[in-house]
């Protein structure tokens, strides 16, 4: 086999390789937790953040606080005896329930999505019900601000909530501490999107001045189950400096991660949800995320202020519950359109998301999207797949002047190649023409299955017929055989040198590929399907041209 021969053989190898270890190693298979937040089994009760902060001495200040009165001891008794209630909010897009322990949320559930593709599957649940210690949305108080996350809030505005289309509704709790703080906290829902507009008003109503701070806490229960897979991040990420910082989970059982009050918004995500709080200015002087035995805990902790008699002070968060769907993060600003990015293919993989989009926007069928797109980029590539099919028929009728120069300079190999490289000269052929076009295309093909895995757009997405999910591998295995099929007849029609190793790799990657990809996305399957077809398509108008 001379040196040509062994370029060729080495960029084949090279070709099938890259996309044999891309998957297998890169991008191994995904496994789709059942929920959103699918939740440990029941375990004892996390502790607690501020619960240290919360016994914390008063700071003294200026004015000496007033003694309780009889009336306000007697308010505290009645208020710490409440039993706690659930209050119900739905909307066109979720169901909610709060409790007025800690006027935190307990469950999430999503309208639009469910489990699995089946119609009859659950909601998505990005927060289960279960202990009170694992309700997010959490206040707590510092100093004079004492406030535990479990205190009842026993001024509720309303036993439920129904909010539709483009009104929005408020759900107010308030509770009066013992110090005589009235701490109300104002949930602010829109009908049409995950959007919670949270105030957390303080007031004194005593006669002396206080000081404190409060604490606004996002808390997930975590499962192994959450992080599908190696390459797709599930956890914390919080956006600072411009910059979204993702912490893995196991890291966080070295220590907590902290930041300044550079913090834009704090989040948990999966693959396809999120839930994430923005502080407005001035109201955030540290972000710490912790994790605390089976619960991740992002803490928004408020600079130490102060409040005389009758001042009051209004701290906003932004709170976002949904799924990572563009027009929604973009609606919602903040940037939270930025949490949508595809690792290391993300500057091709955006552009196909786009065109996919776009597609799917005229012929609502996200399966024609994609060959749809497979044709746009097909077209793209003509000409340097047409270059590249166009190198190989010339070199294969090249041949027999090749095997004449090795048995002429079979011996002399320094003398062989050189009368070769003049030949390629002279009938200006590039013996690297045939698989360089090719290796071009890999990273399309990497970026596209990005696209493809991790786009909420295209989970449980229905094509026709069997493929009812395009994110998941084709229960019958239909589509992967068919694409082993139409590989083998492009390899058939592709043009090949005289060497039989080389003619024998080539035939095997057909097989190859058709059980890498038996648990691949069927849509990926569906898109290199098209892309033969094409390719075979080309093949034959290369074979009309040169004949």
């Amino acid at each position: 086999m001379n040196t040509s021969d062994n370029k060729n053989l080495i960029l084949a190898m090279v070709l099938m390789l890259a996309v044999w270890f891309g998957f297998t190693i890169f991008f191994p298979p995904a496994k789709e937790s059942n929920v959103a937040t699918n939740p440990a089994s029941e375990s004892a009760p996390v502790a607690e953040l501020s619960a240290d902060k919360a016994a914390a001495p008063v700071v003294a200040s200026s004015q000496p606080q007033m003694a309780q009165t009889a009336e306000q001891v007697q308010l505290v008794k009645t208020v710490e005896n409440l039993p706690a209630r659930e209050i119900s909010v739905e909307t066109d897009k979720y169901i909610a329930t709060f409790t007025t322990a800690g006027a935190r949320l307990t469950s999430f559930e999503l309208k639009d999505y469910r489990t699995t593709a089946e119609e009859d599957a659950s909601l998505v649940q990005m927060f289960q019900p279960g202990p009170l210690s694992y309700a997010t949305l959490r206040t707590t108080g510092t100093e004079g601000f004492a406030l535990a996350s479990d205190d009842v809030f026993d001024d509720v505005s309303a036993e439920s909530l129904l909010v539709s289309g483009a009104s929005s509704k408020q759900l107010i709790f308030k509770r009066t501490t013992a110090t005589g703080v009235q701490i109300s906290k104002i949930y602010t829902f829109s009908g049409n999107d995950y959007s919670i507009e949270t105030n957390l008003l303080v007031h004194n109503t005593s006669t002396a001045q206080i000081r404190g701070a409060l604490d606004f806490s996002l808390i997930m229960r975590w499962d192994d189950s959450l992080k599908p897979d190696s390459y797709t991040f599930a956890g914390p990420a919080s956006m600072v400096k411009d910059k979204i910082d993702e912490v893995d989970v196991d890291d966080l059982e070295e220590g907590s991660v902290a930041y300044g009050s550079n913090v834009a918004w704090s989040s948990f995500q999966t693959k396809y949800f999120i839930s994430v709080v923005a502080p407005a200015a001035g109201v955030s002087e540290r972000v710490q995320i912790i994790r605390k035995g089976d619960a991740i805990e992002n803490v928004l902790e408020s600079p130490h202020f102060t409040l005389s008699p009758g001042e009051s002070r209004q701290l906003d968060y932004f709170v976002f519950i949904g799924p990572k769907e563009m027009e929604q993060l973009k609606a919602a600003g903040h940037r939270l359109e930025e949490v949508i990015h595809f690792g290391f293919f993300d500057i091709l993989a955006k552009p196909l998301f786009v065109a996919l989009t776009f597609f799917y926007g005229y012929i609502q069928n996200y399966g024609f999207a994609i060959i749809l797109l497979t044709v746009l980029i097909k077209l793209i590539f003509w000409p340097l797949t047409h270059k590249s099919y166009s190198s190989m028929k010339s070199m294969q009728k090249l041949q027999p002047e090749m095997q004449k120069l090795r048995e002429k300079f079979g011996s002399d190999k320094e003398r062989m190649n050189k009368e070769l490289m003049t030949l390629y000269k002279t009938h200006k052929v590039n013996p690297l023409g045939g698989c360089l076009p090719m290796l071009v295309q890999i990273p399309v093909f990497f970026a596209l299955y990005k696209v493809l895995l991790d786009s909420i757009a295209l989970r449980h997405a229905p094509f026709a017929f069997w493929l009812t999910d395009l994110s998941a591998k084709d229960p019958y295995y239909i589509t992967p055989v068919l694409m082993g099929i139409s590989m083998f007849f492009q390899q058939k029609m592709t043009p090949t040198t005289a060497d039989p190793m080389q003619a024998k790799i080539f035939m095997m990657m057909p097989v190859i590929f058709t059980f890498l990809f038996l648990n691949f996305p069927c849509g990926l399957v569906i898109y290199w399907l098209v892309n033969n077809l094409l390719t075979i398509v080309q093949q034959y108008y290369i074979h009309r041209k040169a004949a």
